[in-house]
């Protein structure tokens, strides 16, 4: 089952990039396991993703250490800062950098670490209550103020989008972090590419990929609805 669901996501992945006339190659899938035991990963693995994404910073350090070692991982979930310390060496890169005092300590611990950490700026395009991210506005100059600090380099913008029953809805919202990503990109900042939009979900990945989305955040496509309550 897990192989046909994964097959069917990229099959949808090619033909979104074929209807925009982009090269299948520019576009990241990224299988989101969060809540899912590491066997169901081990499957996936075996079909060749190496890209997997976790929401929660205790499944990440679990699953790296079970898992091999040329897996690149993503976190995509709210960080807090006192979690840091425990991903900042394992995630190749952070989707939800929302604050500049988050970047502070992403900025800390990545020297501790002699390390540098590539980030993603999350950015609440739609304004929801509910949700964490920047507003559009702010942006630009949180852009400029992380970027100064040390051992950060800033690949690009996240966005969560609104859960809709018809995924056109949402074509807006991406259109406007890709015109975000253009304008701060303008801004020829150091340390900030604006290499990646982390764009599109289970829900609506294909319009996402249609509006410039170079990773893809696909969950419950692949593996199935999660389980919450196993999770906690």
């Amino acid at each position: 089952m897990l192989q046909s669901q994964y097959e069917e996501v990229q099959k949808r992945i090619e033909a979104a990039c074929t209807r925009c006339g982009r090269d299948r190659s520019e576009v990241t899938l990224i299988a989101v396991s969060k809540t899912k035991p590491v066997e169901m990963l081990e499957e996936i693995y075996a079909l060749g993703e190496r890209n997997f994404g976790e929401n929660k910073v205790q499944e990440l350090t679990g699953k790296y250490e079970a898992m091999p070692r040329d897996i690149h991982w993503h976190m995509i979930g709210h960080l807090q800062r006192n979690k840091v310390k425990y991903i900042i060496d394992k995630a190749e890169l952070i989707h939800s950098v929302d604050s500049l005092r988050l970047a502070r300590t992403i900025s800390e611990e990545a020297q501790k670490h002699q390390c540098t950490a590539h980030i993603l700026l999350e950015v609440n395009v739609a304004e929801e209550e509910s949700k964490f991210g920047m507003t559009v506005e702010e942006a630009p100059k949180l852009a400029e103020e992380i970027a100064a600090l040390p051992n950060i380099q800033i690949e690009g913008l996240m966005t969560i989008a609104p859960f809709v029953e018809n995924p056109e809805e949402n074509r807006p919202v991406f259109q406007k972090l890709r015109k975000l990503s253009v304008d701060i990109r303008a801004k020829n900042i150091n340390n900030v590419t604006m290499a990646v939009l982390s764009m599109g979900m289970t829900n609506d990945y294909e319009i996402a990929i249609e509006e410039g989305a170079t990773m893809v955040r696909v969950g419950t496509a692949i593996f199935g609805e999660r389980n919450y309550a196993k999770a906690q």
